[in-house]
């Protein structure tokens, strides 16, 4: 699919179709992410650093557990 890059004020963007915007489930306003891979730009919907945090949040929460229950009294 080809998207053409436009001056909007001092800066270049695009549009996006309807059909690409369903399938990323974002809606005007929302941000998207793009991130480097070896395969090139991969543009997502969701934080993938925030992602990393969770799942660092998650180890402690599981590493703690017992600790959290007692502070949750």
């Amino acid at each position: 699919m080809k998207l053409k890059l436009r001056k909007i004020g001092n800066s270049i963007g695009t549009t996006f179709p309807k059909e690409i915007l369903d399938k990323l489930q974002v809606n005007e306003g929302d941000t998207l992410y793009l991130t480097e891979t070896p395969d090139g730009i991969e543009l997502t919907a969701y934080d993938p650093e925030f992602e990393q945090v969770m799942e660092a949040a998650g180890e402690i929460t599981r590493h703690y557990r017992n600790a959290l229950k007692e502070l949750a009294k």
